[in-house]
């Protein structure tokens, strides 16, 4: 990989992981922690929702075995680390006046200071999908705009207090476009409602619950403590199908549905107009006391073609999409997920767009591949870089290698301006509803012994922020106070350089053919 002087000294680099889909042990040790149930342990314990009958409880015991994680992090050259944390393990049963399980307070007092230890900046977010399924039960969860923001905000309360005098980075949420849409909309995540109204209240309450947190640390600890907070959204870079009016409309369309209806509210004070004339009044609007609230409320912003034919989908804006392009070629070598796809020209492409769009630094803190396949391969096979593209580690390295070959291009070129980048994920882990089955880990996880083995691009990741971050203490400083940020999985044009949001997660972008009517899921579910 070729050496840039373009990154900045206090460039952060590392891996991401959530509580959920690395953390549990099994049944018995997740019990015995104090961890109160989340809606995905009843999603898993419902027949047919996990693609391969994996369930939450039983992971990668991180809980266990996360000071050898945060040591080969180390080892592999990983100056900092983007984790969350699990609300229902801090505060079991969820709720403003109950009580917080200290065993929990203790763990991640763990984590924290063993990545300080050894000079890993811990990344923080306080919320990655796992709500307490005692507050589903009580009032809907994200479905009860008072009592959720009430209650998030007493548990971000707790987190920076016994937290905030070492961790510098937060996050509030984590792709609330998932929670909204495939929790209370398609039904494929937990709670698995079915719903056209339900998502654009979930939605907005997200965002809600985001602004509250989010003042909270801004204005009350921000001045002791010092750090930066935000939020990080999923999008896909959507690519016209061609240069029609039309196509041109509706790859925006899809871009507002995606990530607009997060980020232009937080950043610009409004949601976009095309949803608002697709949603008319079930949209629902934000009072001026809100909107007081929301702005200035993310410090940090942390691809498909479209073709205009209407589809039936209302999530995506009645885009339809599609990895096809006018003379027959396909956009983006496949992954093990139909979204996602290889097109680190969409990263660059979006990271573009982010900038100009919201002008502001973007912290990119998810970006990953699962390669076709893995799962049925052996350990060793998986592991090595040998054989085929489309199998084997080289695959993932290939990705990396294209990826932050676009950021390079994006940071040195284009001047965006990019300050952390995070590899999804550090550990092969649960991937949701589709289980144990997709790979996207560059260190590789025996599920029945729980070994770890790094995978080749976990070294070649590194290696290139090593060689091309010239800081010798980088991974000790914090950046500056705002910033965007971006989850984007791997795909390039569909699922294209998605980046969640406020912070940035980057997932490979999904690289599918934007079709006017009808835009791949977000990307960077994980």
């Amino acid at each position: 990989m070729t050496i840039t002087s373009g990154l900045r000294e206090d460039f952060l680099y590392g891996f991401a992981t959530a509580a959920a889909q690395i953390e549990g042990g099994g049944k018995e040790a997740e019990e015995q922690s104090g961890r109160g149930l989340s809606i995905w342990d009843t999603f898993c314990d419902t027949p047919g929702k996990i693609a391969d009958g994996t369930h939450v409880n039983r992971t990668c015991n991180h809980l266990e075995l996360y000071k050898e994680d945060i040591a080969l992090m180390k080892s592999l050259g990983a100056n900092a680390y983007r984790f969350s944390l699990s609300w229902p393990r801090i505060v079991p049963l969820g709720g403003s006046e109950d009580p917080i399980n200290e065993q929990g307070i203790d763990f991640y007092n763990n984590v924290i200071n063993e990545c300080l230890k050894h000079h890993i900046t811990p990344f923080v977010t306080l919320y990655h999908w796992d709500l307490p399924l005692e507050l589903f039960n009580r009032y809907g969860g994200w479905l009860d705009k008072d009592s959720i923001i009430r209650d998030f905000t007493r548990y971000a309360r707790v987190c920076y207090e016994r937290f905030g005098d070492r961790v510098k980075h937060w996050l509030t949420l984590n792709e609330p476009w998932c929670t909204a849409v495939h929790g209370h909309g398609n039904g494929q995540f937990a709670p698995g409602h079915v719903s056209n109204t339900e998502p654009w209240i979930v939605g907005h309450n997200l965002i809600l619950g985001h602004a509250h947190a989010a003042k909270l640390y801004i204005n009350e600890f921000k001045p002791q403590q010092g750090g930066i907070i935000g939020i990080t959204l999923n999008g896909d870079w959507c690519e016209p199908y061609d240069d029609k009016p039309e196509n041109i409309e509706a790859a925006q369309r899809k871009m507002d549905f995606a990530l607009g209806w997060f980020a232009d509210p937080i950043y610009l004070g409004r949601y976009p107009q095309s949803m608002i004339d697709i949603l008319g009044d079930r949209l629902p609007k934000f009072t001026k006391e809100e909107f007081a609230v929301i702005k200035d409320s993310s410090e940090t912003y942390t691809t498909n073609t479209i073709k205009a034919v209407r589809s039936d989908d209302e999530f995506t804006g009645y885009t339809t999409m599609a990895f096809d392009k006018p003379d027959g070629s396909i956009i983006g070598l496949e992954s093990e997920l139909d979204w996602h796809r290889d097109v680190p020209w969409g990263f660059r492409k979006h990271l573009n767009y982010l900038y100009q769009r919201y002008q502001k630094p973007i912290y990119m803190t998810e970006n990953g591949w699962c390669i076709k396949d893995e799962s049925k391969l052996s350990p060793a096979e998986a592991i090595r870089t040998w054989h085929v593209y489309q199998y084997y580690d080289v695959g993932r390295v290939k990705f990396y290698e294209g990826y932050t070959r676009a950021l390079k291009e994006a940071v040195e070129i284009d001047r965006v301006d990019v300050r952390s980048y995070f590899g999804w994920s550090f550990l092969d882990n649960f991937e949701w509803a589709s289980g144990l089955v997709p790979r996207f880990g560059s260190v590789y996880c025996n599920y029945e012994t729980f070994e770890r083995t790094p995978k080749d691009s976990a070294r070649s990741l590194m290696k290139f922020f090593i060689d091309n971050v010239h800081s010798s203490d980088s991974g000790k400083k914090h950046g500056s106070a705002d910033g965007l940020l971006v989850n984007g999985t791997g795909a390039g044009t569909n699922h294209a350089a998605s980046i969640n949001g406020s912070l940035a997660n980057g997932h490979a972008v999904n690289g599918t053919s934007t079709i006017a009517e009808k835009l791949p899921t977000a990307i960077g579910a994980h």
